[in-house]
């Protein structure tokens, strides 16, 4: 058995994903939810056609502006906002009032649980592996909105720390970011493991630090190079056999 102290986990995809306005599937959740506000305000706009300028927007702006804007002089709130005023304009809205005011509702709406869901097993997963004593923090590439998306999705009871990669100014995969978690754990290297589903951010960054790490593999495609079969958890519910195994 591992003689594992303290559990790090990734949140979106891992612990969480996007939840499609109303409901309606889960093939383009960014665009339904910029779909209705869009609706909102009487423009229509198709969903496909806001998801695929939203990837383009957002891989522009984290270009041009590591890790929400920071060290760069923007705060998060305006680095989203730029975001998603720049996919209505790719999908042919032009009009800076009306742009605003979707831009800010879009921002604030995303602290919302209405748009995202727990994934299957992890609050279960998550609460075993409290009651085993296991110590338990976040390592997220995300803004710092993400406490309220835990409290909102009632998982945030379950973690000492949350450390985003805003707050840290380093993003997975920068060693730093682990090498904080480390610290705010109170914990070696080889007593740590992190629960990701990416395995270059999640994977192979915490190993690099010394860490073991487990990778989510539920919706993927495919096996990634130098995976043991032992780090591979199928769904979040077979950690406990794996930490038993190894």
């Amino acid at each position: 058995m591992l003689k594992l102290r303290l559990l790090t986990w990734d949140v979106k995809d891992t612990l969480v994903r996007l939840r499609a306005a109303g409901g309606v599937g889960r093939r383009q959740p960014v665009g339904e939810s910029y779909a209705a506000e869009a609706w909102a305000h009487g423009l229509r706009v198709q969903p496909e056609a806001l998801s695929q300028s939203f990837r383009a927007a957002y891989g522009a702006q984290s270009r041009r502006f590591p890790n929400y804007g920071r060290g760069c002089g923007l705060s998060s709130q305006q680095w989203w906002v730029d975001v998603v005023k720049q996919t209505f304009r790719l999908s042919g809205v032009h009009e800076d009032g009306v742009l605003t005011l979707m831009a800010e509702k879009l921002y604030h709406d995303f602290c919302n649980a209405r748009n995202w869901e727990v994934l299957p097993g992890a609050s279960e997963t998550l609460s075993w592996c409290c009651q085993h004593g296991f110590r338990m923090g976040v390592v997220s590439n995300f803004d710092n909105r993400l406490e309220n998306v835990l409290s909102q999705c009632n998982l945030r009871h379950h973690f000492e720390f949350i450390l985003t990669s805003e707050n840290a100014g380093f993003a997975k995969p920068d060693r730093r970011i682990f090498e904080k978690a480390l610290r705010l754990g109170g914990v070696p290297a080889e007593q740590a493991a992190h629960v990701g589903d990416d395995y270059t951010r999640d994977y192979r960054a915490a190993r690099a630090v010394g860490m073991h790490s487990f990778l989510l593999q539920a919706a993927r495609q495919g096996e990634e190079p130098e995976v043991p079969p032992e780090h591979i958890l199928p769904t979040l519910g077979h950690l406990l056999a794996l930490i038993e195994k190894g």
